[in-house]
């Protein structure tokens, strides 16, 4: 039997997410421009990031005053529920800002530190990945498996890159690095839609230094219970310092392989 909280902040989450996906897709102004900064110049925040935000901070406030929040753009809250929303109003501003269709909306729900539920819609992809703690993930209701594993040097895996010069550079040389021992390497832009792409099986891993809780919250537990392994160096959860997902397999040698180039360090 479905616990009833779980299905309560899933159907919030997924009507959250589409209201902001909505906005983000049809709102976007014609002459978007940044309206400010974080971690370096070009590390850019939009107006719409702002109020998708604002709307879905809004929307669950309105449902579950008692809740927690931790939002990108600035929203934190404690709660007395016990239970914690970590949001990512527009996970890939600059394809956002520059008309690229790779961004999306990520909502996840955790409780005592565990993710319950995770969202990530994907307007420009007509895509909503879903997931519940011990249910399965789901894209537009349809069950998401991850891929056979293939050898390491036949994998596709994605990354994203810092937008700090002197982090981005060492990112550059690791992949330097990967590049021969894998079939390719990607770099989409949004880490939400890179680890639901690992579910989809459209990837076969995935890894990135210097992820934020609402950049992997939802996109982690959709990885997870489409049957990928997902961690951060050898015996720890997945982290600003390394975030891994992959296929069974592939997760392994990954793993051992950017442990052995330094990933996680400067």
């Amino acid at each position: 039997m479905t616990d009833p909280l779980t299905s309560e902040l899933l159907e919030l989450a997924l009507e959250a997410a589409r209201r902001a996906g909505e906005l983000l897709r049809d709102g976007r102004p014609a002459d978007l421009g940044v309206a400010a900064t974080k971690s370096s110049p070009i590390d850019v925040v939009t107006e719409m990031d702002i109020a998708a935000e604002k709307l879905i901070t809004g929307f669950l406030a309105e449902h579950r005053p008692d809740d927690g929040i931790l939002g990108e753009e600035g929203a934190s809250s404690e709660g007395t529920s016990g239970v914690r929303w970590v949001i990512d109003p527009l996970d890939g501003t600059v394809n956002y800002l520059y008309g690229l269709p790779t961004w999306a909306v990520s909502i996840a729900a955790e409780r005592d530190s565990e993710t319950l539920v995770g969202v990530v819609e994907a307007p420009m992809r007509r895509e909503t990945y879903h997931a519940v703690l011990g249910g399965g993930a789901y894209a537009n209701g349809t069950a998401l498996r991850v891929r056979p594993a293939p050898p390491l040097d036949q994998a596709l895996v994605s990354t994203g890159f810092n937008y700090v010069a002197t982090v981005r550079s060492h990112q550059a040389d690791i992949a330097q690095q990967l590049i021969p021992r894998l079939r390719d390497i990607r770099r989409g832009g949004s880490a939400a839609i890179d680890l639901s792409d690992v579910a989809a099986g459209r990837l076969d891993g995935y890894y990135e230094r210097g992820l934020s809780p609402w950049d992997l919250a939802a996109g982690d537990l959709i990885a997870r219970e489409a049957g990928a392994l997902t961690g951060g160096r050898p015996g720890e959860r997945p982290s600003g310092k390394l975030t891994i997902a992959a296929s069974p397999g592939v997760f392994e040698p990954l793993q051992a392989l950017l442990e052995d180039f330094g990933a996680w360090h400067d």
